[in-house]
């Protein structure tokens, strides 16, 4: 399997502080981080992989406000006996929003969402076929809710899909190869940050 170039993206999705920084919510409530960086690391050097090749990065945000939580949130956490106060992350205007370590360019885009899926509620898919993309290679955090979504939402409107695998993170391994299986099994091409370097720099179109 190659990883393609022409017609691609790559989509960097919530690499945010409430995500991904120790300072960040998730941080604050003890979750293990420890994934994060080492494929944030990889996720750079994919991007700049990307620039050389022509393909165009797509950097997707979670921005949150009470007026657009989710009401099925809201009562997912209260039957879960949780705080609801979970749904407050990377609130608008909030350093929790920001990016984290990794910043669009100029030439880059920015796709803001309000559900784990990039495609919900959002132009995201109207960026793309401006684009002519019709192929999504996936980066980013958590390998288990927002890439997954993404991914699953991308595949079923018709765009092939690829997962970096190292590129992605989840705060437990357990649920980071979990989803992994799961999207190899039913809707992804899985491969590594090396691959698509390799597949890139080649200038290589084909998925065969």
């Amino acid at each position: 399997m190659r990883v393609p170039n022409e017609n691609s993206a790559l989509l960097v999705v919530d690499v945010q502080n409430d995500f991904c920084a120790p300072e960040g919510l998730m941080g604050r409530f003890g979750a293990d981080l420890s994934q994060v960086d080492p494929a944030i690391e990889r996720i750079e050097r994919l991007i700049e992989a990307a620039h050389a090749a022509a393909v165009p990065v797509v950097f997707v945000r979670l921005v949150t406000a009470p007026h657009t939580d989710s009401k099925a949130m809201l009562a997912w956490y209260a039957r879960q006996g949780a705080d609801a106060s979970g749904a407050a992350v990377c609130r608008a205007a909030t350093p929790g929003a920001n990016f984290y370590k990794l910043y669009p360019g100029e030439r880059d885009y920015v796709v803001d969402k309000q559900r784990y899926s990039a495609f919900i509620g959002t132009n995201l898919e109207l960026v793309l076929r401006g684009l002519g993309v019709d192929k999504l290679v996936v980066t980013g955090v958590t390998t288990e809710c927002c890439v997954e979504s993404t991914v699953r939402d991308g595949f079923m409107l018709d765009y092939e899909t690829f997962v970096i695998t190292d590129a992605c993170a989840a705060y437990e391994p357990e649920l980071h190869d979990m989803s992994l299986r799961l999207m190899a099994l039913n809707f992804a091409s899985l491969a590594e940050t090396e691959d698509v370097l390799r597949d890139w720099a080649a200038g290589k179109g084909e998925t065969g």
